[in-house]
C-alpha cells in the first residue's frame, strides 16, 4: 500500500511539472502495445496529445483497464509515467519511454504493474 502512495505522489509531482509541447504535438499520436506478464500475452492501444496520454489495455485473465499518462518531451525521447484503474485488480502504475526518431514512426518500451513489460509502436501524423 505504501508503494501505491509513493507512486501516486511521484505521479502528482510529474503532472504538475509543465513542459512545453513541441509543435509536432498538435496532432494526436496513436500507438499499439504488446507485452507479457506471467507468461501471458498482454496488449493495448493508446494516444498522446500535448504531453498527456491515455491507454486502454488487457492483461492476464482478461482484466481490462485504462491508464492516464504524463509525458516529458525531450529531444528524440519522451519518458512517461502513469496511473490506471483495472477492475478488481485496482490501481496500476506504469512507466517507460517513447523514442521519436525523424520520420512518421516512433517506438517505445515500458513496464506496467498489471500488463508487464511491453513494446510500443506508433505513428506520427
Amino acid at each position: 500500500m505504501q508503494l501505491k502512495s509513493i507512486c501516486g505522489s511521484i505521479f502528482a509531482i510529474l503532472v504538475a511539472t509543465q513542459v512545453t509541447p513541441a509543435s509536432a504535438q498538435l496532432v494526436p499520436e496513436p500507438w499499439v502495445t504488446v507485452g507479457s506478464k506471467d507468461s501471458t500475452v498482454t496488449y493495448g492501444a493508446g494516444v498522446r496529445f500535448f504531453d498527456l496520454g491515455a491507454e486502454i489495455g488487457t492483461g492476464p485473465k482478461g482484466v481490462t483497464g485504462v491508464d492516464a499518462l504524463k509525458f516529458f518531451s525531450l529531444p528524440f525521447v519522451a519518458p512517461y509515467a502513469g496511473l490506471g484503474l483495472y477492475g478488481d485488480k485496482g490501481i496500476a502504475y506504469s512507466g517507460g519511454v517513447h523514442f521519436t526518431p525523424p520520420g512518421n514512426i516512433f517506438y517505445g518500451v515500458g513496464y506496467h504493474s498489471i500488463r508487464g513489460i511491453n513494446g510500443q509502436l506508433g505513428i506520427k501524423f
